[in-house]
This record gives structure tokens, sequence and C-alpha cells, in this order.
């Protein structure tokens, strides 16, 4: 498999975000800690250890704990960097899962599976490090993620060079996230995806908050070729005129895909086998079919 991302800038990409921590500049990490941590409060269980994998600043860890729903969590970074002055955490290699196996009964991946190059080969391992009937809480960016910078860049780049190259990182599709899971051999998984539009002044003010994320551009096959300063003003003349509002500040979507997925266990509910349903699907879709109320499902 070629890889896509350059691990090394993704890494050192993420440590500079963090090490500058601009204010504010984390508020699509906090977005998806309160997003997990309302998902895990809903969970009518309790948990023994929790690990966050790769949460850069630990805000979903954080609200994950206040959920009540946890004994003690153990966050995993690439660096120190990204812990408190006060908390120690396990370093390890961007794309590893440095856990025993059936060690944790809950895994956080806040905002981290999109950078990976062997994804498949990352949920595996967080599915092995989960004890039976432990939980993976992850949230994903999507497509349509920042749709709108790559409209205005793939225009902007070919009228001005003649050509076009990655400028923005891919990311999954929900239906391909569901697939994976299901590779991965979890069970039971759950999947939704909401899209949430932030303002901006202009493109130069997204991508100044893009860079504070630690979310430049960690493409492999990415021009190494200097853009020039009548570039980025002419993607910004454009992004203003197909995505500005009235105000004149610019939209920028950023989709994430929640992600619930359970280690198998022999007390979860099973499908039913083939040829063991008591009613055909067509009797089911039947709009003229007759049914009590007993709560049954029976034909009345």
């Amino acid at each position: 498999m070629n890889p896509l991302f350059d691990e090394g800038l993704i890494t050192a990409n993420r440590e500079k975000a963090r090490t500058r921590a601009e204010k504010g500049s984390d508020f699509l990490l906090e977005l998806a800690g309160r997003e997990l941590a309302d998902r895990l409060a809903l969970v009518e269980r309790h948990f023994e250890r929790a690990v966050e994998l790769f949460g850069a600043t630990g805000v979903a860890a954080k609200a994950a704990l206040a959920t009540g729903k946890i004994d003690s969590l153990d966050r995993v970074e690439t660096s120190t960097v990204f812990g408190d002055p006060d908390q120690s955490l396990t370093t390890a290699h961007f794309e590893s899962v440095p856990l025993a196996a059936e060690s944790a009964n809950l895994i956080l991946s806040p905002l981290s599976l999109h950078l990976t190059n062997d994804t498949p080969g990352m949920l595996i391992q967080m599915r092995r490090a989960l004890k039976p009937d432990g939980l993976l809480l992850a949230a994903i960016p999507g497509a349509g993620t920042l749709a709108e910078l790559r409209d205005v860049l793939l225009t902007a780049e070919p009228a001005l060079y003649g050509g076009a190259s990655g400028r923005v990182m891919p990311v999954p599709d929900i239906r391909d996230v569901g697939s994976l899971l299901q590779r991965a051999g979890f069970a039971l998984p759950v999947i939704d995806e909401e899209s949430f539009t932030v303002r901006y002044d202009n493109l130069f003010a997204l991508m100044r908050d893009l860079r504070a994320m630690g979310m430049a551009n960690p493409l492999i096959g990415r021009s190494r070729k200097p853009l020039t300063r009548g570039f980025f003003l002419r993607a910004a003349d454009l992004y203003a005129e197909r995505y500005a509002d009235p105000d004149g500040r610019i939209r920028a979507t950023f989709s994430m895909i929640f992600v619930s997925g359970w280690a198998p266990h022999e007390s979860q509910q099973k499908p039913l086998k083939p040829g063991s349903a008591k009613m055909r699907l067509a009797e089911a879709l039947d709009p003229n079919r007759k049914t009590n109320t007993s709560g049954t499902g029976e034909p009345g």
C-alpha cells in the first residue's frame, strides 16, 4: 500500500500547533469531545479503563471523564508536549495503538483517524486492545469537510498554473467508515454524521485557523512549488464570490462522522439466522397489511 500522508509532517504540524496553542483554535476538538461525551453518557455501562488516542489537547478525555462513566483514563500521544504539567501520558508512533490485547474497556479517538495511512490496521489494533464488550467512540472528519476551500483552490490553480495538485486532504465517506468498522471486526456499529458551518472574515483567516489546528497539507504528493500571493488573492476572491453571506463573511463546512462499535462478546445481540424470520419481507412492506395492537408485530 502506497502511503498517502507524510506521517513525519503530520506529527510536526500537530506538535507545532500544540506548542503555539492559539486561543480558540481547538474549537473542532471541543465540539467532537462534547459530541462523544454525549454519546457516552447514553450508554448504560460503566468503564473501568478508558484510553484517549491522539486527542491533541485532551479536551475529549476531559469531557468523557465528566460523564462519570469512567474510573480511570489514560492518554496516548506522539509527544509529551500534549500533556499538562501535572499529567502523565504514553508516547507512541502516530499510526500505532500501544496497548496490550484486551486491556481497555473504552477507546476514544477524536479527529485523528482520517490522518492515518492504514486506517483499517488502526481499527483492527483498537479492536484487539479492547476487552470483550469494550467500546470504541470516534469522531472522523467526513466528506463535505472544507468543500468550499477545495472548490476554490481547484478552480484557481489550473487557471494560473495550468494544472492542479492536492491542496486539501481527502476525507472518508460515511459508507466507507461503516465498511471499515465491519472489516475490523466491530459488532453493533452505529454511525451518524453532522455538518457544522463556521464563518470567517476571509480565506486567510480560515487558513490561519487550519494551521493552528495542525491541519496544514500533509499529502506526500503535494506540490513543492511555492504558490504566489496572486494565487491566494485569486482564491480568496473566488471564495468570496461563491460562498460569502450578505455581510461579506465566508462559510466553511466541517462534517463529522461519529462512530461507535463494540468488541464482540457472547452477551451481545446476534443477527437472525437466514430463514428464521416469521414474516416475508413483502408482507412487512405491504401498506394494506392489517396489524393488531398487542405489540407482537404479527398480522391481525
